[in-house]
């Protein structure tokens, strides 16, 4: 697996999966809520494989050092 979700991206995901996740352990939102263990696993991990088959990538390009 090579990462396919940087920045901006992972820091979101981890956030918005945690929100998710929190409400619907408090109850606060319906079973649904629960789909935000997506968004935190994806952000943890640096991979999407939603990214890969569409062909996306928000890691920034590494440069060659010379």
């Amino acid at each position: 697996m090579k990462s396919n979700v940087g920045g901006f991206d992972r820091i979101a995901r981890i956030l918005v999966g945690l929100v998710l996740v929190a409400l619907a352990a408090t109850g606060t939102l319906g079973l649904w809520a629960w789909i935000g263990i997506v968004p935190l696993a994806t952000g943890l991990l640096g991979f999407c494989p939603a990214y890969t088959l569409l062909g996306m990538n928000t890691c920034p390009m590494k440069s060659s050092g010379g």
